[in-house]
């Protein structure tokens, strides 16, 4: 069921019901209204009686019979006048065969049944005792006006109910034309479009709902540019090896057996090493720009961690002949770079470290890894790097030219990113003596 319709339902099911209640109400209201309107006239009537048959006549008397003619709206049928002396003989009587009963003691108002009619009676005693006087009304002639003045006000409203209906259902329609507008503009919309939609003239109830599409729209848009730009990237960083490898390829075919043909597949295999090492990175940095699932947070236990890395670095090491070193991990009297993380996760980014800075340090030289309370510092040796090149490590397929070994230029932005998610930050600079590259990996300024 639709907005529209489950809103006008409620409407009409609860205008009535509300106005029953409402009407039940006024009907009280207009009875204790005629009750305080007739029982004063009935306090009234009393006390003129009181006064006015100070001197009581010997005997009943009737008194005379209204004088022929119209009596306007009145009905006299409805009303009685009785008084009584202080024996309890009536004296006074304003109607026949209807008698009030005598009460001594009454005083004030009192409901009777006479002949088989709800009659409501005031008896007004004197202040010396010498006479009772009665004053009572059939309580059908004050339904009967109780009924009639509601009535009154029931019949307009009755006629008016259906235009009253009518124009909450215009409301409803009207209420609901922003929603209808923002509709239309979204279904308008292509595939690409994913600019903002406008806020102001929104009313206040739509206002959160258009901010979260807003949002989403930013998420999305932002998703779609991460996607084109790995995309881009991924198709102009694979275009190289994939046409290296054909090329190896051509030459392996043509190559005759014996040491040409060694020589050809064993480039073949280096290239095939370097496109599993790419695609392979580029996946890990796929996931991690996507925001994969956030590092778990537990107890980090760095020796199997360094043990892995090294064990996995080992190969290119000694085929470098380089020297992997670790200190700070054994026998510290605190735990080193403790902090909550992700096993796995800081297993790639120590072994990116040790293997970019084994990649590109000058053979027969030393790789050291060392392990402070707040830091891990990974350092090789060789030439400085310029301010330029230090400036733009981390970047995204960066290297720089002239390198020998093979290389995607991904392994340090997977490292800043991996970074981030356990509050870490890179710096990189020369060592102390001005040589080499020195890493630091520490707990990032807070933001």
């Amino acid at each position: 069921m639709s907005l529209r319709r489950r809103l006008l339902l409620y409407l009409l099911i609860s205008a009535p019901l509300v106005w029953l209640v409402a009407l039940g109400v006024s009907l009280q209201a207009a009875r204790h209204e005629v009750d305080e309107l007739f029982d004063t006239e009935m306090i009234r009537l009393a006390r003129q009686v009181q006064v006015t048959l100070a001197t009581p006549v010997p005997g009943a008397m009737q008194a005379a019979a209204p004088a022929s003619g119209s009596s306007g709206e009145a009905d006299m049928s409805d009303l009685a006048i009785a008084v009584w002396d202080a024996g309890g003989h009536l004296s006074v009587a304003d109607r026949e065969g209807v008698l009030l009963p005598y009460r001594a003691e009454a005083a004030g108002f009192v409901d009777v049944d006479l002949a088989g009619d709800a009659w409501r009676v005031y008896y007004l005693q004197a202040f010396d005792g010498s006479s009772l006087v009665a004053a009572g009304q059939r309580i059908y002639e004050r339904e009967e006006l109780t009924v009639d003045l509601t009535l009154s006000q029931l019949v307009p409203w009755l006629v008016m109910l259906p235009v009253l209906l009518g124009a909450m259902a215009w409301a409803v329609r009207q209420a609901l034309t922003p929603v209808e507008q923002l509709s239309a503009e979204l279904r308008a919309r292509g595939a690409d479009e994913l600019q903002p939609v406008q806020v102001g003239a929104t009313p206040s109830e739509l206002k959160p709902l258009v901010e979260a599409m807003n949002g989403l729209f930013e998420r999305i848009e932002q998703t779609l540019a991460r996607e084109r730009r790995f995309t881009a990237d991924a198709a102009h960083e694979l275009r190289t090896p994939l046409a290296v490898l054909r090329a190896q390829w051509d030459v392996l075919r043509r190559a005759a057996p014996g040491q040409e043909r060694a020589e050809a597949e064993a480039r073949l295999d280096q290239g095939l090493a370097r496109l599993d090492r790419l695609v392979t990175q580029m996946l890990a940095l796929s996931r991690l720009e996507a925001g994969g699932p956030a590092p778990a947070q537990r107890d980090v236990d760095w020796a199997p961690i360094v043990e892995q890395a090294m064990s996995d670095c080992l190969p290119l090491a000694e085929r470098r002949r380089i020297e992997l070193a670790c200190e700070g991990l054994q026998g510290a009297p605190r735990p080193p770079l403790a902090l909550l993380g992700d096993a796995d996760l800081l297993r790639v980014l120590l072994r990116n470290l040790l293997d970019n800075a084994v990649r590109y340090a000058p053979p027969g030289s030393t790789v050291w890894l060392r392990f402070g309370e707040e830091e891990l510092v990974v350092e090789n040796d060789g030439e400085p790097l310029p301010a330029e090149r230090l400036a733009r490590l981390g970047e995204r397929f960066y290297r720089p030219d002239g390198q020998d070994e093979v290389g995607s230029g991904l392994g340090l932005s997977i490292v800043q990113r991996i970074a981030a998610l356990h509050g870490l930050a890179l710096q990189f600079a020369a060592r102390d003596d001005g040589r080499g590259l020195r890493v630091r990996l520490g707990f990032a300024p807070p933001r």
